[in-house]
């Protein structure tokens, strides 16, 4: 039978009939090996293509010169040796009836010259974009005859793979670095007036053009408004989207509001959690009316209904879940199914994006099967013979052994102290900007409900209570309490991030917060105290500060809290405390040298990750069969865990997340789901 569901319905865009509504964005998660889509970028959108979406837009974006090396490990278009490869990530989509594209780009200056070939960044001015630092060269006119070029040969390249089209990309790249006049400042015939600042553009369509043909699809991914006041107005991008459309050499457009050059301007255009859900999406229906052209659209739209919204209204054509995808990649097939509320939820921790400069390669913060395809299940197999798990802890680490053992078949019950679920994770959204994070939290337990898994909340486990209940396999998920003895003396006078984060402790008036672990707990326990009116200094012994924080999920910190009395101070070190009357006198030094001064201030909170609560761990290693062995090559290569140390041992004993170390909410799922699978 037919739905009705307008995400459902099939779009026709020129020759090509898309079978839904939905699509992924192209972005770039860092998959490459050596410039090339390999198996891992293949099997990446293979997965969400199997599962029903309509459209995938491959990149973000492949590079078509050389003298646009990537920022990170993007697709290398510019190489011949590109087309085979992009022929099996094609093909492979097609087999499950999903379009495919891929997004051409020059970065112009929003790259490095420390690349690559070490050849310098070009673009339309020597202004260097704050993200990326390279002074660029300002283009020559052979320069733009050679880009030109590139972009015609990349664009064969594509057809030659077999791909249903490509996107050009125009927002904070090479193309609408040129539209912009707060970044062109040639003479001639590519500055100066709108014609002129387009001209590069519609020179490199008319090459693409002549080498690909009418009938190949090409569209352009485009801010219609920078949002800034030098650059380019929402008259002016309305004015670029109709010329576009006028010149007959585009198919679709694909709108973006806001412009990328800063991590502030980057976050309004790819918003994060506790800011608004698609803020962009009126305005881009404002640019379908005026043009009438097929609209493409994406920015924080997480979830099924505003998806639903944005079709159903007529905003957009196809609506771009590129996040939400990497929470669940089998959304279609879930709303196909009538399963939406099995949906996994994006939370909009922006982990995915942040980490690819840190970490090298984009992961979901809590579904550790995205990006590693070829190893780890988003469906999880039932096992052969069902055991009895029990598990302890029911923060993120607990309920995901508990969801997995549950999806393989077993019985399992979790033991949990507190009365509620979500360990750090339900005191991290306390935080009103950081509510969203409690879905990680809600999903799980939802899933766990649907398989049966028992619950015993308020329950401090002992070992006995374990043992009573002749587990086969037993999981520890206890995680940690945070970790204050870190100063000379005076260890007696700090409180923790999370004293403040809870409210069990009221914050000072003059806070000293020391953080040297770097993460969200330091600047949610700084953001809390400020927002009182107090005096706040965030102190760290880095060289800069929060590095796990990240660029994107920065901002918001820092929008928070520059307008309060709020310091940052890098590279020093909290020694020790004393108190001194009502107050408390620190005493700090540095790593780079023996100077030392003293402060005085009425609180000084430590954030310095968690100690392991593995009490129970220990009572009970020598009761289990691996006496808590983890076998690390099986553990890491997808194997059973077959350590049999102790023959008198009755159930096998293994530790995860923070009960192990203090690390984050993707490692602790993760470490769950992998050791999981298997048991």
């Amino acid at each position: 039978m037919a739905s009705n569901d307008p995400l459902l319905q099939p779009y026709k865009l020129k020759h090509l009939t898309i079978k839904n509504r939905i699509m992924t964005t192209s972005h770039e998660p860092a998959y490459p090996e050596d410039g090339m889509p390999k198996d891992r970028y293949r099997a990446y959108h293979e997965e969400r293509a199997k599962a029903g979406v309509g459209l995938t837009m491959t990149a973000g974006s492949a590079a078509v010169s050389r003298d646009s090396p990537p920022v990170f490990n993007n697709v290398l278009a510019y190489k011949d040796e590109v087309v085979p490869w992009m022929k099996k990530v094609t093909d492979a989509c097609h087999e499950h009836g999903c379009a495919v594209m891929i997004q051409l780009t020059h970065l112009g200056r929003r790259t490095g010259w420390n690349k690559g070939d070490w050849l310098p960044a070009v673009s339309p001015s020597h202004h260097r974009e704050a993200s990326h630092r390279a002074f660029p060269k300002k283009l020559e006119d052979w320069d733009i005859e050679r880009i030109i070029r590139d972009y015609a040969d990349a664009a064969e390249r594509m057809q030659a793979a077999g791909l249903d089209g490509i996107e050009l990309e125009a927002y904070g790249h090479l193309m609408d670095q040129f539209w912009s006049q707060r970044t062109n400042t040639l003479d001639g015939e590519y500055g100066g007036s709108l014609e002129n600042r387009m001209r590069f553009s519609m020179d490199v369509l008319q090459a693409i053009r002549k080498r690909v043909g009418e009938e190949f699809i090409v569209g352009i991914r485009y801010t219609a408004d920078e949002a800034d006041k030098e650059g380019i107005s929402e008259d002016e991008g309305i004015e670029i989207s109709r010329r576009l459309k006028n010149s007959g050499l585009v198919d679709f457009l694909n709108v973006i509001r806001g412009h990328i050059d800063t991590d502030p301007g980057l976050t309004d255009v790819i918003p994060v959690q506790g800011m608004k859900s698609a803020p962009h999406l009126d305005f881009a229906g404002r640019v379908k009316e005026a043009t009438g052209m097929p609209t493409f659209h994406a920015a924080r739209i997480p979830d099924v209904a505003t998806a639903r919204y944005a079709v159903s209204e007529g905003l957009i054509d196809m609506v771009g879940m590129t996040r939400a995808h990497m929470a669940d990649p089998h959304i279609v097939r879930k709303i196909v199914e009538g399963r939406e509320h099995d949906i996994r939820p994006c939370v909009g921790a922006t982990y995915c994006l942040d980490r690819i400069y840190q970490g090298g390669d984009a992961l979901c913060i809590h579904n550790a099967a995205t990006g590693r395809e070829l190893t780890m299940p988003h469906d999880i197999p039932r096992a052969e013979t069902q055991k009895k798990v029990v598990i302890v802890g029911a923060g993120p680490a607990g309920l995901e052994a508990a969801r997995v053992a549950a999806e393989r078949g077993h019985s399992v019950k979790v033991f949990e102290a507190a009365s509620e679920p979500g360990g750090q994770i339900r005191l991290t959204a306390q935080s009103p900007r950081r509510s969203e994070m409690i879905s990680i939290i809600d999903w799980r337990m939802a899933q766990c409900t649907a398989k049966d898994v028992e619950f015993r909340f308020n329950t401090w486990a002992e070992a006995s209570d374990i043992q009573s209940e002749s587990p086969d396999v037993v999981i520890i998920a206890t995680g940690g309490l945070p970790h204050t003895e870190v100063l000379e003396s005076g260890n007696d006078l700090v409180v923790s991030s999370w004293d403040i984060i809870s409210g069990d402790v009221k914050p000072g008036q003059d806070v000293l917060v020391y953080d040297d672990a770097g993460d969200h707990a330091g600047l949610q326990a700084a953001e809390i105290v400020a927002a009182t009116g107090a005096k706040v200094e965030i102190m760290t012994p880095d060289r800069s500060f929060a590095p796990e924080v990240m660029a994107m999920n920065l901002v918001p910190y820092m929008r928070s809290m520059q307008e309060k009395d709020v310091t940052f101070t890098v590279t020093y070190r909290l020694k020790s405390a004393s108190k001194e009357g009502n107050r408390l006198s620190a005493v700090i030094g540095t790593d780079y040298s023996d100077l030392k001064q003293e402060r005085d201030f009425d609180q000084i909170v430590v954030n310095h990750g968690t100690l392991p609560m593995d009490d129970i761990y220990f009572d009970l290693k020598p009761q289990s069969s691996n006496f808590g062995e983890l076998d690390q090559a099986a553990f890491i290569g997808g194997f059973p865990q077959e350590i049999n140390s102790n023959p008198d041992g009755s159930f096998q004993l293994f530790r995860i997340g923070d009960a192990v170390a203090a690390r984050n909410t993707h490692a602790a799922i993760y470490d769950a789901l992998r050791l999981m699978k298997e048991i």
